[in-house]
């Protein structure tokens, strides 16, 4: 493994750092105001299977000088955990613990059945295509799954419920593991990262053109779902 490759391995898990702790001033409203509102949990389990997958994928039974990926993944999974706990806390609705619970288990069972298959049935030379194929996909669903929020913000005119912050490290982690795997040659990373990247710019700027225009407003549940001006 060069030099190179180690440096910018570190900067890459840097940021990817930040990332996964961006979303604590909302976890810190939550526990102040013990309640979770109307914020979504669903970034959060898809951030946990994608975290197990690249962790399973940057093992040197799967690809080679890739062991930056599963420090910062295993770090980021466990970071995770520790939002969906809090999570589960502080809401009232069982429906979503239950959620939570029902989702990590099936992904425990997904994760088992990718690496029992990985290991028993494939050579490595073709592990780095099944696995990084896998990777791709459940990346860009963590990436894609703060669309969901899209609609609200467009309905309500309202960013009060669109994570800024984490739309920021997304998109500057999107480009910083894009260049990462330019540099030594990574197909997978590159287009998950790359299609994150595009998916957090488009999200930026919903966020700026309703932050602007209509200024932040908050939903008002006494106004009929009207939002109103802070």
């Amino acid at each position: 493994m060069g030099l190179a490759h180690n440096i910018v391995g570190i900067i890459g898990n840097v940021i990817s750092f930040g990332l996964f702790l961006s979303p604590v001033p909302t976890f810190w409203r939550i526990c102040k105001k013990k309640s979770v509102e109307e914020f979504q949990l669903y970034p959060y389990i898809a951030t946990v299977l994608n975290c197990l997958m690249w962790i399973f994928y940057g093992l040197p039974l799967v690809v080679k000088d890739n062991i930056f990926v599963t420090t910062i993944n295993s770090v980021g999974l466990a970071i995770e955990l520790i939002y969906l706990a809090i999570y589960c806390w502080y809401t009232n609705d069982t429906k979503k613990r239950v959620i939570v619970f029902v989702a990590l288990l099936i992904e425990v069972i997904f994760m088992a059945v990718i690496v029992a298959i990985s290991m028993l049935a494939l050579e490595f030379k073709h592990r780095a295509l099944f696995v990084g194929i896998i990777c791709d996909v459940f990346n860009i669903i963590m990436y894609a799954s703060p669309l969901a929020v899209w609609g609200k913000v467009i309905r309500t005119k309202s960013v009060e419920y669109m994570p800024f912050w984490l739309s920021v490290a997304n998109f500057v982690n999107g480009c910083c593991w894009s260049i990462y795997a330019l540099i030594q040659f990574d197909l997978f990373i590159i287009i998950s990262n790359g299609l994150g990247a595009i998916f957090d710019a488009i999200q930026l700027i919903i966020y700026a053109y309703y932050y602007f225009v209509y200024g932040k407003r908050i939903a008002d549940a006494n106004q009929g779902g009207k939002p109103s001006e802070v």
